[in-house]
């Protein structure tokens, strides 16, 4: 099994304790986050192999330490709850932090670097293209007046002064689209997923399944076309719309409420 987006480690622990006899090999981008990962799955030996590399890599990497084919692929997109709240990396509007936002902390650029770099109309295409906010050419024109921008409090304020109170979302934090936006922004995530899909689905043997979990609609079509693209090659959606997370799972975990699942099969 391959987990492409191990994190902190809590899907592979589940996939290792269901599967006696299963292998894991589980790529992340975050050497933190790793370090979490291997201390969780220590109890189970040579069982778990963990490696720092991007799942848009997964293909080179899996042939690298034997995991072709795979009979299970899973890639859980987004950040984890541990980096939105601990990393002190500025993936939360909750916190004061740096605005650095890059799950590599080897990758060049920063959220700080976008937002004081950025032509506006640019960073207006940028907060409504990653992040569907309605109000994007607006955020654009306060961050572009109040810049430089280098903290979280920074960026929550400049949101705030940009969007009509009126307007507010209800369940949701008003910088929430903005934050998303620019933390896939910096790690071009729709980039690598769009590479990382028909690759997992290329390790899988026949039988095997790739699972995608994605929380963005811009993740959800990326990888629905990717499905469908595959599934006149010798693969097959197993279900017609994704699967989406019950009213007892969004209560014991609220981060869940915009998840969305995809699986495909290989067939024999």
């Amino acid at each position: 099994m391959i987990d492409g987006t191990v994190g902190m480690g809590g899907h592979a622990e589940v996939l290792l304790e269901r599967s006696p006899r299963a292998r894991l090999l589980g790529l992340d981008v975050d050497p933190a986050a790793l370090e979490h990962a291997r201390a969780r799955l220590a109890r189970f030996g040579d069982r778990a192999r963990l490696v720092r590399a991007s799942f848009r890599r997964i293909a080179a990497v899996a042939e690298a330490h034997g995991a072709v084919p795979a009979h299970a692929v899973l890639l859980d997109l987004g950040v984890s709850s541990w980096q939105l709240e601990a990393s002190g990396r500025g993936f939360s509007f909750q916190r004061d932090e740096p605005l650095d936002m890059r799950l590599d902390p080897d990758a060049a650029v920063t959220a700080a670097d976008l937002l004081n770099r950025l032509p506006e109309p640019e960073l207006a295409r940028l907060l409504a293209a990653y992040g569907d906010e309605p109000y994007a050419r607006r955020i654009a024109r306060a961050i572009v007046r109040r810049r430089p921008l280098h903290r979280t409090g920074e960026l929550v304020a400049a949101v705030a002064s940009a969007v009509p109170r009126r307007a507010w979302p209800r369940r949701v934090h008003v910088a929430t689209r903005t934050f998303q936006a620019l933390r896939m922004a910096v790690n071009d995530e729709l980039g690598a997923l769009r590479e990382a899909v028909p690759a997992a689905a290329g390790v899988l043997a026949p039988g095997g399944r790739l699972a995608v979990i994605s929380f963005h609609s811009g993740e959800d079509r990326i990888v629905k076309q990717a499905f469908r693209a595959l599934e006149g090659a010798g693969y097959a959606g197993l279900e017609p719309a994704p699967i989406r997370p019950g009213p007892d799972e969004v209560q014991a975990n609220p981060r869940a409420r915009s998840a969305r699942l995809r699986v495909l099969e290989r067939l024999a």
